[in-house]
């Protein structure tokens, strides 16, 4: 056994290959030995990655990458070797706020397009009768709920820092903060939209993969010198994922994984709402309608566990539009290395030829590409582009 480790995490479902890689065995079968501590705030998990009280975390795929710059806090350089979800956020909205959407909408309700439409015309309407902007809660500011939020909203020409308010809110008080009429809506990942719904205090509007069609959103993240002095380890660790990931993804195992995932100290919701978001299957609204995807939330399919830096340079074109950063191809460099593929393949004793990029596609805008940062953020009419 290596000496032991311990791991940060934040209650939520895309933790479930770090958590099942924990509590099912395959790590202590790479001979490690795992202390899961279960966290409220990014920032906690954060800082206690970046200070060495954790050696490795469950993180915000954009936190690793603004760590790595020194953007929002000190710089720490992070790697991500695994991929813990690909999608997996969805965006939730009150009642009110929901009939008021469906009052305007024009088109398919599933559309972001339409629905982004639609809360342009909720927005002016509000303006027009002098009440206070709309409130969207999203868990960090370098967070793709952040992201997704402003690029669903800016499409039709909402400006996120003029026409709404975004505040932040750790995952776990996203529901007590829409029930108590704090915010208007919020983008979180499951099982907390689900919880909403149940409680009849949300509505489904959208899954991220309405919006994005493959967003990198958690990674396992651990600091670059600590990889570099510790590679057996890393190794060891992606390949637990990898293992976890895969068992998670059989059918006959959901049930036993949600049952893990469900305990209190874990994510410590009811074992059926977590298997809702493991099988894609959710119910959007209090009436009991519910919608299927298969691309709601990506653990182990479809090569979700290998890091893309085109994602990685996705997500820092995000922080430029949004006036985090300037544009530097130093820094787009930088961000991009974050996210290390030939560690996930080098641990799986993978060869690092032939993986080609996954489809990278959105509801709106131009096709994304890494080379041409610049070009693609010029498509924009809203944005906050630093000087």
């Amino acid at each position: 056994m290596t000496p032991p480790l311990r791991i940060g995490f934040i209650p939520l479902v895309d933790a479930a290959a770090l958590i099942v890689a924990v509590d099912k065995g395959f790590a202590a079968a790479e001979g490690l030995e795992v202390e899961l501590v279960r966290e409220v705030s990014w920032s906690n998990v954060r800082d206690k990655l970046n200070i060495g009280l954790f050696d490795a975390a469950h993180l915000l795929a954009p936190v690793a990458i603004a760590s790595s710059l020194g953007l929002g806090h000190v710089k720490v350089p992070i790697a991500a070797p695994f991929n813990l979800g690909i999608n997996g956020n969805a965006i939730t909205v009150s009642p009110a706020l929901h009939a008021a959407l469906m009052e305007e909408i024009d088109g398919d309700r599933f559309d972001p397009l339409a629905t982004a439409k639609a809360l342009a015309k909720v927005v002016a309407k509000r303006r027009k009768v002098g009440a206070d902007p709309l409130t969207f809660g999203m868990t960090f500011p370098f967070s793709t709920h952040n992201y997704q939020l402003r690029f669903w909203m800016a499409a039709a020409g909402v400006d996120p820092d003029e026409d709404v308010r975004l505040v932040v809110l750790p995952p776990p008080y996203m529901v007590d903060s829409l029930a108590n009429g704090h915010v208007d809506a919020f983008c979180v990942g499951a099982p907390w939209n689900s919880v909403a719904v149940d409680l009849g205090i949300g509505h489904i509007l959208h899954f991220v993969s309405d919006i994005l069609e493959r967003a990198a959103e958690k990674v396992l993240a651990v600091r670059q010198v600590w990889a570099d002095k510790h590679p057996d380890v890393v190794a060891s660790l992606v390949r637990a994922a990898v293992k976890a990931a895969e068992f998670i993804e059989q059918p006959e195992n959901l049930a036993e994984a949600a049952q893990l995932l469900a305990r209190p100290e874990r994510i410590g919701v009811d074992a059926e709402v977590i298997q809702r978001t493991l099988t894609g299957r959710l119910k959007i609204s209090p009436d009991g309608t519910f919608r299927e995807s298969g691309r709601y939330l990506l653990v182990g399919r479809e090569g979700a566990g290998r890091p893309d830096p085109v994602q990685a340079a996705w997500l820092y074109a995000q922080m430029v539009r949004w006036g985090q950063t300037a544009l530097s191809g130093e820094a787009l460099k930088t961000a991009m290395a974050v996210f290390q593929p030939d560690l996930y393949d080098a641990a799986l004793g993978r060869a690092g030829d032939g993986h080609a990029s996954p489809p990278f596609g959105a509801f709106a805008g131009p096709t994304f590409d890494p080379r041409d940062v610049a070009g693609y953020l010029a498509s924009f009419a809203v944005g906050r582009r630093v000087p």
